[in-house]
C-alpha cells in the first residue's frame, strides 16, 4: 500500500517559497509517496500562540484540526516551527479529557516535519541528489529544540553526491528571526542575525541551508545587506537541485 502524505504548506512557504513546495511534491512523489492537499487549510495559530493570544490561537487550531482531522495517512510540512506547534502546543490549548484534546492528539501523532518524515518514516537519506559546492547548515530553533531533529537534515545533506559539507560556528545558535520576536525586539534580532551572517561568511561556504522559511528569509536579508555571495537555500531546494521543478 502506498504511503499517503497530507501536505501542510504553512503561511510563509505559501507566500514566499511556492517553488520549494512544488519541489517537495516532486521529491515525495519520486519516492513513491501519494501526495494530497487538504483544501481549506489555514494558519496553525502559532503567531497568536507565541504572542499570548490563546483564545485566537485556539480558534485557528480548531479550524486546522477540522481540515486535517478527517484525512488519512501522515501530515507532512516543510517547517519545524509549525510542526512543533501542532505536535506540542495544540495539546496545551485544550484540557485533557475533552473531545478537542483527543482530536488534537490524534492529528499531532500523524504530523511530521519533512526531514523527520523522510528519515524515520520512509527510512530514506539518499534521495539521489547531486550538488557541487561547499554547503553549511543552520539549525532552526524549533526544528532542533522543539522536535529534537539534530541529525536528520545533516544525514540527508551528507548523502548528496558531490557536496562538501563545511561546519558552521554556532550552528545551533538562533539567527534572530523567531517570528514575532524579530518584531518585538528588532535591535536584539538584528545583532543575532549579524552574528549569524558573520559565521556563515567565515565558513567559506557557497550555500547555507536551513529547513524553515523564516530562518531563510532572515538570513537571506542579512547576507544581502552584507553584500555576501553566499546563497541561502531551503534543504528541499538543494535535495532537488538539477530536477525539473517549476
Amino acid at each position: 500500500m502506498a504511503v499517503t502524505a497530507q501536505l501542510f504548506i504553512t503561511c510563509l512557504s505559501e507566500q514566499f517559497f511556492p517553488g520549494v513546495l512544488k519541489r517537495m511534491v516532486d521529491l515525495l512523489e519520486s519516492l513513491g509517496v501519494q501526495v494530497a492537499f487538504p483544501a481549506g487549510q489555514t494558519c496553525c495559530g502559532q503567531p497568536f500562540f507565541n504572542s499570548g493570544y490563546r483564545a485566537q490561537a485556539k480558534d485557528l487550531a480548531l479550524k486546522w484540526i477540522d481540515v486535517f482531522g478527517p484525512t488519512e495517512g501522515f501530515i507532512v510540512s516543510p517547517s519545524g516551527s509549525c510542526v512543533d506547534m501542532i505536535r506540542h502546543h495544540f495539546l496545551e490549548l485544550f484540557p485533557e479529557g475533552t473531545p478537542e484534546h483527543r482530536r488534537a492528539k490524534a492529528v499531532a501523532e500523524r504530523t511530521y516535519e519533512f526531514t523527520q518524515f523522510l528519515v524515520h518514516q520512509l527510512k530514506v537519506t539518499n534521495v539521489g541528489a547531486r550538488f557541487s559546492g561547499k554547503v553549511t547548515y543552520h539549525a532552526s530553533c524549533h526544528l532542533l529544540r522543539g522536535l529534537g531533529a539534530r541529525e536528520e537534515p545533516k544525514a540527508l545533506l551528507k548523502a548528496v553526491q558531490g557536496i562538501e559539507l563545511v561546519p558552521l560556528s554556532g550552528e545551533e545558535t538562533c539567527c534572530g528571526f523567531g517570528g514575532v520576536f524579530s518584531v518585538i525586539y528588532p535591535e536584539v534580532s538584528k545583532a543575532m542575525m549579524e552574528a549569524k551572517v558573520q559565521a556563515i561568511n567565515a565558513s567559506g561556504a557557497d550555500v547555507v541551508v536551513a529547513c524553515d522559511a523564516g530562518c531563510i528569509m532572515n538570513i537571506a536579508g542579512g547576507l544581502r545587506k552584507a553584500g555576501s555571495p553566499v546563497r541561502p537555500m531551503h534543504l528541499i531546494e538543494l535535495l532537488t537541485a538539477g530536477r525539473d521543478a517549476a
